[in-house]
Parts: structure tokens; C-alpha cells; sequence
């Protein structure tokens, strides 16, 4: 029996359920995947970008349920401290924490922009000034992280929260023909390369659910 069940919403659509996914493979627990259901109408809102759902992602662990994805990610590093999600050098630590929650609690005309979608690709997508000024502050933290922590990930050869908490971004630039500078086409590279990524991309494209109102070609 599994240590840990993860509830999950869409593959293709719910970058926050992506997030918990990546943060449970990063610490290394052993779990399994619980489907919300697609027609919970709380759960459709999340991906809607209507509301703050607390139905995804949870981690269930024990008697322990913990939601919001920075919660997770706090909980889980404290669970397993030998998975290193958060980088050993207290510099590096802070920026790391200061990241992620900036990436938990801005960038909204991103969001509302370019939503996630793993099955959409729109060459030529036109990015209005608004999602273009979340894009130059997300790039600007990449090329700062890697150019201190000399990558490939942002805190150097390991994976940590932050990059579970901004390889939905990397989907987003993709699918949207987003043109970054070359150091951050590499970091996207790094994160469409890591397995938990490859894992989760190759179950979405398999997946049904279909949402209207995110795959309107707008």
C-alpha cells in the first residue's frame, strides 16, 4: 500500500495539480493519484482561474491532509529532509523560498492569458503587455538564479521546490511560442528533460477531459 495518496484534477489543464505532482516525486514519497472528479464544479472553477479550489492539489498522508501547494512543498521538505527539495546554502535557501512564493502569489495576467494546456500549441500567439511585463520578471529570476547557482536547474545541478513551482511556466511558454532569451530556452529545456515532467506530459496527452473553454484557439 502506497505511503501517500495525491489528489489530482486535469493533466493537460491544472498547473497547480502539476506542482504537487513534481513536489511529491521531488521528496521521493511513495504515492498514488487520486482523480477529482472532472465534473466537480469546484474543481472546474480552479482550472477556470475563477477561484482559489482547495480541493487540488492535496497530499493525504496518514491522518495528515495538507493542501495548497507551498504548504505541500514545506511539509514534504520537512518529511524528507535527505531529498534536499530546498538547497543547503542559507543565501540560496532564502532566494529559493522568495521565488516560489513569489510564483504562488503573482504573476495573474499570465495566468489569465496563457492558461496551462498541454495539447495547445498557437505559433505566433500574440502576448499582451500586461502577461509580457510576468514574463520578463519570470525570465529575469531564471537568468539571475542561473547565472549564480550555474544551473542546469535554478539552484544548480538538483531539482528543488522552485523548480517544481515554475516548470508550469516552461508549458506556457511553449505552448504559446513564448521567445525568451537563450539561457532561459535552455532552463525550459532542463525542465521538459527531468522525469517527473516527461512522466506527467506523456499521461496528459492520454487523458479525455476536454475544457471549451480553454482550448478556443484565441
Amino acid at each position: 500500500m502506497a505511503e501517500a495518496t495525491l489528489l489530482i484534477s486535469s493533466k493537460n489543464y491544472s498547473s497547480w495539480s502539476l506542482r504537487g505532482f513534481l513536489l511529491a516525486r521531488l521528496s521521493g514519497i511513495d504515492f498514488v493519484e487520486e482523480r477529482v472528479a472532472a465534473d466537480d464544479a469546484r474543481a472546474k472553477e480552479e482550472l477556470l482561474m475563477r477561484t482559489s479550489s482547495i480541493l487540488v492539489p492535496c497530499l493525504i498522508h496518514g491522518e495528515v491532509s495538507v493542501w495548497d501547494t507551498l504548504a505541500i512543498a514545506e511539509y514534504l521538505n520537512e518529511l524528507f529532509p535527505e531529498a534536499a527539495m530546498l538547497p543547503a546554502e542559507k543565501v540560496a535557501r532564502a532566494r529559493c523560498r522568495s521565488i516560489s512564493g513569489e510564483m504562488h502569489s503573482g504573476f495573474a495576467a499570465l495566468r489569465s492569458s496563457l492558461p496551462m494546456n498541454l495539447r495547445f500549441h498557437k505559433p505566433g500567439f500574440t502576448v499582451w503587455s500586461s502577461a509580457q511585463a510576468d514574463i520578463d520578471r519570470i525570465t529575469s529570476i531564471w537568468r539571475d538564479c542561473l547565472t549564480t547557482w550555474k544551473g542546469p536547474y535554478l539552484f544548480g545541478k538538483k531539482p528543488t521546490i522552485a523548480d517544481a513551482m515554475y516548470a508550469p511556466v516552461v508549458t506556457r511558454f511553449l505552448s504559446y511560442d513564448v521567445a525568451v532569451d537563450d539561457l532561459s530556452k535552455a532552463y525550459g529545456e532542463t525542465i521538459m528533460r527531468w522525469a517527473p515532467m516527461k512522466e506527467w506530459v506523456a499521461e496528459s496527452h492520454d487523458e479525455p477531459q476536454e475544457i471549451i473553454e480553454l482550448d478556443l484557439d484565441f
